[in-house]
């Protein structure tokens, strides 16, 4: 006749013993064994408290229709400028040449954010000027609302200078994020939400590019008009205006934040446990060979054996 299992169930043995005895000593050395061992080579194994991660975000930018331009119309020092600061262009007398510029943002994919600044300035010039260098300085209203609400000013500074004069330059990059320290993971972070240039100043060095972008570049949080791909066209622009078409791309950045409390427990606790089950899974097989085969004295007693009436 064949047999068949019809039912089955593990057999539960505890094993008792008193308070002072070998075995109850070599059960807290186990278990000192077990916890503890994990939570040291967690914390040797580098990075055990998260300082600092990550996340992206596409930043919600604003041309703020501020501009400072510069260019050299000789190799003795000669230049013209044009700038959206009366105080400035007051200062500037007959170096000051008034442009036509054009400007648009566009939301290309159509995601209720700006991707894409189009600047387009044409100087004019006299019969006997050339363009030999241009300096260009573009302010921006720059946010961040994923992890901390961010608000600040910001600028893109655009510079090329040529042994021989140019008809037209074109500028192509991207407004990038730059950070020397992370943000916070929440709350309001503002403290760079000031003028980039003080538009109100009567005096010429609060216009003086050094002083601008060496105040700007002591920030901690700024932008940068990163890989330009600059086409300078050379040509004779005497008489004739000289054209200056810059595309500003505001891409997904990857912000670097201090995480909160709970964040960094929750991956400390990955690492602990991920480590942690298999000192149990070793230590408990250590435990059943040393129990089961009365290595330590014990008394065992089976649990949930059937008693017949």
């Amino acid at each position: 006749m064949a047999f068949y299992e019809v039912y089955s169930h593990p057999a539960v043995i505890r094993y008792k013993t008193s308070v002072c005895t070998k075995a109850t000593l070599f059960l807290v050395v186990v278990l000192c064994l077990t916890y503890i061992p994990p939570l040291l080579v967690a914390y040797r194994s580098q990075g055990f408290w998260l300082k600092r991660s990550t996340y992206e975000e596409q930043p919600v930018v604003r041309f703020q229709y501020q501009t400072l331009m510069v260019a050299a119309t000789g190799t003795q020092g000669d230049y013209v400028a044009w700038s959206t600061f009366p105080h400035l262009n007051n200062m500037l007398g007959p170096n000051l040449r008034i442009p036509a510029v054009s400007v648009k943002e566009e939301d290309l994919n159509k995601d209720g954010k700006l991707d894409l600044l189009t600047f387009q300035l044409q100087l004019p010039l006299k019969n006997n000027e050339q363009v030999y260098s241009v300096q260009l300085l573009l302010t921006f209203s720059y946010q961040l609302f994923r992890m901390s609400t961010v608000v600040m000013q910001s600028l893109a500074f655009v510079q090329l200078a040529s042994p021989v004069p140019g008809a037209k330059l074109f500028i192509s990059g991207d407004l990038r994020l730059q950070q020397r320290t992370p943000l916070p993971h929440r709350g309001l972070y503002n403290i760079y939400n000031v003028s980039v240039i003080d538009g109100s100043s009567p005096f010429a060095s609060a216009y003086d590019l050094e002083n601008i972008v060496r105040s700007y570049q002591a920030r901690n949080l700024t932008t940068v008009l990163s890989c330009p791909m600059p086409v300078w066209t050379v040509g004779p622009a005497a008489g004739s205006p000289f054209e200056l078409n810059v595309e500003i791309r505001y891409p997904v950045e990857v912000i670097t934040y201090r995480p909160g409390f709970w964040e960094t427990i929750k991956f400390a606790w990955i690492q602990y446990v991920s480590i942690l089950l298999i000192f149990i899974w070793v230590f408990e097989r250590v435990q059943r060979f040393v129990f089961q085969n009365q290595v330590l004295t014990t008394v065992s007693i089976p649990v949930g054996k059937p008693h017949l009436s």
